[in-house]
Formats: structure tokens, sequence, C-alpha cells
């Protein structure tokens, strides 16, 4: 049994980074993780993620998604590893939806670069994209992609090099709460305390947090996506940006072939409910998903031979209102919560991470998080 001033609960991608900023300020920290991070469990696999600041989800992004990227390329000078590539990003959808209209507007109140294109100019400047008349694209220059798995690894990298303890394999089964102390027990009986504690274990969220008397509603789902061949020349990352294609009714998202691996596109919205402690239906087995995901690039991409490389499954823990959960447990002041990140959450890791860390060492953030406060569900 150990003593410890933090025990940070899931290792993934938020959890890694608070544990990161938790031992960079001096604290004793253990990071305790059912798998082994980077891995292909939960939310954070599959090679690459969109991150975009002019967001459709609401303003109250912005800023999170401004000091996430300022964190990812600090992260990315720490490691000497390229992690954050500037592809731009283009988000198309009808001028008048919800989406479209914050993105125009969250580029307004913030001074960020974007382009606002009729569909004919989206085709001149991206011969390989074509969308319908009465769509706008609006390309945001400075966005790009983060490499999700070495994102992850370099945290891990810089939160040992700060000293902090990292435990793989190590599922967490029980939860023992008081005011100035946490006990931890994991699978094999093994008891840790803390002063603090930090749950940021995704899917498993809601089953954990049980134990704290806190019942939050989140609903892990099953999620697919896929790589294609493509012509390199047309969608290579060097000249093609990542994109997100919001229609009345569904709304799907993709990435430029990186190092020739292939266009990557996957579905948004909808979603199967499933249990994360059971195995999820290889990429394929449901029925229409790989249609799906070929109607759409037919669609957008027409000219386009879309050949099929593979797929793969991961998933999104959805809250009722799809906005994410950063929070203080309501009634033990040393337990902070970061859940429910609803398919949208990776961008902000770095952010996340270090608004986890300054809610344990000084109970307060720098960061707005109040519409991420998680009264709204209690």
């Amino acid at each position: 049994m150990g003593k410890y001033d933090v025990i940070v609960i899931g290792a993934g991608s938020m959890g890694m980074a608070a544990g990161y900023f938790l031992s960079k300020s001096g604290k004793k920290t253990l990071l305790l993780d059912a798998f082994n991070p980077p891995h292909d469990h939960g939310s954070h696999h599959g090679e690459t993620r969109i991150i975009r600041y002019a967001y459709g989800e609401g303003h109250e992004y912005v800023p999170f998604a401004l000091r996430a990227r300022d964190l990812w390329k600090e992260l990315a000078q720490n490691v000497h590893k390229e992690l954050l590539l500037e592809t731009g990003v283009i988000n198309v959808g009808e001028k008048d939806d919800l989406f479209i209209k914050n993105v125009i507007s969250s580029a307004e109140k913030f001074n960020l670069p974007l382009e606002v294109l009729s569909a004919d100019k989206v085709h001149k400047k991206w011969s390989g994209l074509k969308i319908p008349e009465d769509f706008v694209g609006c390309f945001e220059p400075t966005s790009g992609v983060l490499k999700v798995e070495e994102c992850v690894s370099a945290f891990r990298e810089m939160a040992m090099r700060e000293g902090a303890e990292i435990r793989t394999n190590s599922k967490v089964t029980k939860v023992d709460a008081k005011e100035n102390e946490v006990t931890i027990t994991i699978a094999d009986g093994t008891r840790f305390t803390a002063n603090a504690a930090i749950f940021s274990v995704g899917a498993w969220a809601r089953e954990l947090l049980k134990q704290l008397d806190l019942e939050l509603p989140l609903n892990p789902i099953r999620k697919t996506f896929a790589w294609y061949d493509v012509e390199e020349d047309l969608y290579s990352s060097n000249n093609f940006p990542a994109f997100a294609f919001k229609l009345p009714d569904s709304c799907y998202y993709g990435f430029p072939s990186i190092d020739g691996t292939g266009l990557k596109v996957g579905r948004h919205d909808t979603g199967e409910s499933i249990d994360p402690n059971k195995d999820k239906l290889p990429f394929g087995e449901v029925s229409g998903e790989k249609e799906d995901l070929e109607n759409i690039l037919d669609k957008f991409m027409p000219h386009q031979q879309h050949t099929l490389k593979h797929g793969k499954t991961c998933m999104y823990t959805m809250t009722p209102d799809e906005d994410f959960i950063i929070d203080l447990h309501p009634k033990y002041k040393n337990i902070a919560i970061a859940a429910g990140f609803s398919g949208h959450g990776f961008k902000f890791a770095s952010a996340v991470g270090e608004t986890l860390s300054n809610l344990i060492l000084k109970g307060k953030t720098d960061l707005d998080i109040k519409p991420f406060s998680l009264q709204r569900f209690l």
C-alpha cells in the first residue's frame, strides 16, 4: 500500500496529461490504468483526431481549444516530435445550419482566420471535393490533425520524466473517499491512498463513480471509422485538409492521407449503446456501416474511386447534451472528474489535463468550466 499526493485513475489522453502537470508541480503522483496506454480499448486510438478552434459546438469551447493548441505545441517541443499537422480543416454544411453559424461567429468573436467559400470555390480550391450548391465550406487554415497515440505517448514520457509513477494493467475495483483522503483498490487487491484523486476513466466513469454516490447520465456507444486508398495527388495531407460534413440529418468527419496511409472517414452521429466491459463487434459487422461511409464519399468525392483498406471501432462516451463534464465532486472537493467527452474531446486533452491539475492544486482553474459543471445532471 503506497501513499501519494494524487492518484489519477485512467491514464488515457486526459489522465496522462493531468499526471504530467501534477508531477511537474512537484506532487507525488500515481497513474493507474486498466490497460497499457496508448491502447485501443477506449476512445484515444485510431491514429488521428481533428483539432479546430472556430468551434461549431459553441463559443465556450474556443478558449479551451486555443489553450490546448499552445500546450500541444509545447509538448511537441519537449519531446522533439511532430504531434500537430496544420493541414487546415474545412467544415461543410448549409449556411443556416447552427453548427456552421457557430463556426463563423466564433471565428469573428475570437478573431480567428476563416475563409467562407461557396461550393464552386471549394471545388476550385480542392478538385477532389464537391459539395452541394446550397452548401458553404468554412476553411480554417491554422487548424489541423493531432497524432493521437503519439500525443498520449508524449505525455507519458513527460510524466515519467517529471517523476510520476505509472501502473498499467491495473484495473480499479474499489474506491473509498474521505474529505482529505482517497483509497483505491485494484484488481489484484493492492491498495493505494492519496490526499486527492482524478477520475478520467472514459466509458467506465459511470460504473466507477457510483461508488462515490454520483450517478451521471453517461452512455458509451460503439463508433466506426475506416481508411480508403485514394489518389495521393488529390487527397494527401500536403494539399488536402481534414474535414467535417454537417448534413441536416447526419454528420461525418475525415482526414487527408497522411504519409500514404489513405483517406480516413467516420460518422460522428448515431451509434449503438454498448457495455465497455464486453468486446465490440469489429468494423463491418453491423449492417450498412460500410455502405454508409462509401455513400458519403461518393456524395462529396464523386470523381474518385474509394477502395477500402481497413476499418476500426472505438467508443464515444456521450452526455445527454453532448457537452463535457469537468468538475469537482459535489461532496469531495479533493476529487476532480473528467467525463462524457462525446466524441469531440481529444483535441482538448492537453488543456483538460492542465485544468484537472489546477482543480486539485488550487481548487479552481483559469479557464471557464462553468458550462461543463456536473451539477446540470444532478
